[in-house]
């Protein structure tokens, strides 16, 4: 007898796969980046597409009961190598970290999500997503926290240190509130950075709106509109300025974006995601411009493009690192 069930292509298997490869809620920035390129074929990004929507559908029953079987393969495997988290992806960046606390059969079946913790951390060369019960995402930067604490009419939270984008899920009930060093940043449904930074901190909106309100006694709220940021620092009321929120927010993505910037500047960014920093042997190197996409995590291919691109030396210390200096332009191994 024939199998009735639909065959599964390669790209659906691959698509199941990712969740047993993510069985950790760490994330590497170098998986990261494996799950962008992997993405960026339109029949594994429609394979991804159909496997997200059955997540999406958590506690409602499953559409595809395919996708199910296939997904629960793939998590049981995962469950076998690395315990009971469970990591999963959505859209061009990472979305999720959750657990399953039960799959059972009501007339079908559906997928119950649940929060283990209420705060979560990162490391230096890390990333971690959550997905909160509410169906929020919190995709945390390298060396960073947030604490979550809900409440009935409440959903708050504490961005302690480092940075944090947040995906919130609409609920009118119960606004959406980031604490970050006195400062309040409110939402109902929408996508936005946080980042503390400098001594201040940095609130970027992507989509919907957000407001901005400073410590007490540190001048009026803002409203911010997708690509604002609002720079809060303290003494200073809230400055604004319209920035590209894509170019801003594209660590989530695996890659960094410059675009005419401060190579000290650039170099700072790089080497908050590598082991392997890059230095400047000489401070005026710090105000040529930078342009370009490059991967989270790979200083060394950063480090060469500079020293091609600004005709630099480039050497390599004992403990791994990337020294720029001014020319004649050399690249070791090259």
């Amino acid at each position: 007898m024939s199998d009735p069930r639909p065959q599964r292509t390669r790209a659906q298997e691959e698509a199941a796969e990712w969740l047993a490869r993510l069985g950790n809620h760490s994330i590497s920035t170098r998986t990261v980046r494996e799950f962008r390129d992997w993405r960026d074929d339109p029949a594994n990004d429609a394979a991804y597409v159909e496997a997200e929507a059955f997540w999406d559908a958590s506690g409602q029953h499953a559409a595809d009961p395919e996708i199910l079987r296939m997904t629960q393969d793939a998590l049981d495997r995962g469950r076998r190598r690395a315990g009971g988290w469970r990591a999963w992806l959505r859209g061009p960046r990472l979305a999720g970290a959750i657990t399953l606390a039960s799959i059972a059969a009501a007339g079908g079946t559906y997928l119950a999500v649940q929060q283990i913790t209420p705060t979560f951390a990162t490391r230096d060369v890390e990333q971690k997503v959550v997905r909160l019960e509410d169906g929020s995402r919190v995709h945390l930067n390298v060396d960073s926290q947030v604490k979550v604490a809900f409440r009935a009419g409440e959903r708050r939270l504490t961005l302690t240190r480092g940075e944090a984008f947040f995906d919130v899920a609409h609920d009118a009930a119960r606004p959406f509130v980031v604490v970050v060093d006195g400062a309040q940043v409110r939402a109902l449904g929408t996508k936005f950075d946080i980042r503390r930074r400098d001594g201040g901190v940095q609130v970027t909106l992507v989509q919907g709106s957000v407001r901005v309100s400073p410590q007490a006694g540190q001048g009026a709220p803002v409203v911010l509109q997708p690509n604002q940021q609002a720079l809060l620092s303290r003494g200073a009321a809230i400055r604004t300025a319209a920035i590209d929120a894509a170019r801003t927010t594209s660590w989530t993505t695996g890659r960094l974006v410059f675009r005419d910037t401060p190579l000290a500047t650039a170099v700072a960014e790089v080497n908050r995601y590598s082991a392997q920093k890059v230095e400047l042997a000489d401070d005026g190197l710090g105000t040529q411009p930078v342009s370009g996409f490059f991967d989270v995590g790979d200083a060394e291919s950063f480090a060469r493009g500079v020293a091609d691109f600004h005709d630099l030396a480039l050497t390599r210390a004992p403990d791994g690192s990337w020294r720029l200096a001014p020319g004649p332009a050399t690249t070791p191994g090259a």
